[in-house]
């Protein structure tokens, strides 16, 4: 049995290449349609239910997502602009995911926000200069790792379609 909590597998990074740019750019593009897809048809039990011991629910997932990749589009923003490698600020997921209104707000309100943003990345990112995805960089402090666009590009399709799966895995489990 695969681990429930990887269930695409860890994040690897690979080197760049345009095939693998092009991959990641759709993985971007469509993500948002991807997570509406997995949560479709669950009702609020089933949206409140953990995908495993210990594990966030989709209800929470999809607030994560939202709020996780809110952080990435600032931060290539922040690369891409500035004339110097920036630090980014970080952020606790864990506390992020359990505010009022991640807790309050029905998954639509974050499911619209992915679709909106995720338009404006993937317009942003396909349009960058081929260069950029591996000179530009930001630096993450709490890390000590400075992150390419290429890396944060690579880690976000990677990211979305690991929460994407949360959601389907505990779908398959639960046979709903």
């Amino acid at each position: 049995m695969k681990d429930p909590r990887y269930p695409i597998g860890k994040f690897t990074e690979q080197p760049f290449s345009k095939i693998l740019l092009e991959e990641k750019l759709l993985d971007i593009k469509f993500l948002p349609q991807l997570l509406e897809n997995a949560i479709t048809g669950l009702d609020e039990a089933q949206l409140h239910t953990p995908y495993r011991e210990g594990g966030w629910t989709p209800h929470t997932v999809v607030h994560h997502v939202a709020d996780s990749h809110t952080n990435m589009y600032t931060r290539v923003k922040l690369a891409v602009s500035s004339e110097t490698t920036p630090t980014i600020a970080p952020y606790d997921e864990n506390i992020w995911a359990v505010m009022q209104d991640a807790e309050n707000l029905p998954v639509n309100i974050s499911l619209t926000l992915l679709h909106a943003l995720h338009a404006r990345l993937y317009e942003f990112l396909r349009t960058l200069p081929e260069d950029y995805f591996t000179t530009k960089q930001y630096y993450h402090p709490e890390r000590k790792e400075f992150d390419t666009v290429w890396k944060c590009l690579q880690h976000y399709a990677w990211h979305g379609k690991h929460h994407t799966a949360h959601i389907t895995y505990l779908r398959e489990k639960m046979n709903w």
